[in-house]
């Protein structure tokens, strides 16, 4: 019995070649943090530009205010965008940019995206 009781443990502990869609076991879990549709917007939207304001990206991402403070927060926190506080006469004015650790997890999301793509593609 003690035979039986090693062989299944050893099943439970092999690690599956490949995981869900093909994708090699052992590769980088996907980004959460930039998973969130919100997120990945900010993030896409400071990547083809050097800086956005609140306004710009609340506009072009069709956000409420405090969801996109939430957010943006987040990335911040994560140091995925800087953001500078100042102001335009009497009117605050929030300034966002891509750092470059936001560069290279935003680049490392793509890349795992596109890993599945393919591996969905090719079934």
């Amino acid at each position: 019995m003690a035979g039986k009781t090693g062989a299944a443990r050893r099943e439970r502990e092999r690690k599956p070649e490949a995981g869900p869609a093909g994708i090699p076991a052992g590769a980088p879990k996907l980004d959460r943090l930039i998973h969130e549709r919100l997120r990945l917007g900010i993030l896409s939207a400071l990547s083809v530009n050097e800086s956005l304001t609140f306004n710009e990206l609340k506009k072009l991402l069709d956000s409420t205010d405090g969801n996109l403070s939430v957010h943006a927060r987040k990335l911040e926190e994560a140091g995925y965008i800087a953001c500078a506080k100042s102001f335009e006469g009497r009117m605050p004015r929030t300034d966002y940019r891509l750092t470059a650790a936001g560069k290279r997890a935003l680049e490392r999301y793509l890349d795992h995206m596109e890993a599945l793509i393919r591996a969905m593609r090719e079934r």
